[in-house]
């Protein structure tokens, strides 16, 4: 049996062309990224953050809607795989997080509505020394 390598993360291919989504397995859960390629600089630029976190719908849905409702604003994506016994509610929690890392990013933020993590902001403390 494979040594698990990280605690959340099961699987991960990363920068597949959107052409090629019909090869995500179905029920994947876990959280998905959305990238425009520019050829110029040979770079992914994030677009868009997602999740899946129930089994019924899975990656491979969210992807297939994403190529409708977010046509043309992307060209790549990048798969992350959850363990099974990861919950709902921490797959949100990592989706949340993500977010809120490029809330402030003109490119991400173009697709992404959420501006902030609200439960990360409730935590969140202005300064180092306020850690207890």
């Amino acid at each position: 049996m494979p040594i698990a390598r990280l605690r959340l993360i099961k699987n991960a291919t990363e920068y597949v062309h959107k052409a090629d989504w019909r090869e995500i397995p179905k029920f994947v859960r876990g959280i998905y990224v959305l990238y425009q390629y520019r050829r110029r600089n040979d770079s992914y630029n994030v677009v868009y953050v997602g999740m899946a976190a129930k089994e019924n719908a899975g990656v491979k849905a969210r992807i297939k809607r994403h190529l409708v409702t977010k046509h043309g604003e992307w060209t790549h994506f990048s798969v992350f795989q959850v363990w099974d016994n990861v919950s709902e509610q921490e797959v949100a929690e990592l989706e949340g997080l993500f977010r809120h890392i490029y809330r402030w990013d003109v490119r991400a933020n173009k697709l992404n509505k959420m501006r902030s993590f609200r439960k990360l902001n409730q935590i969140r403390k202005p300064w180092f020394d306020e850690w207890k």
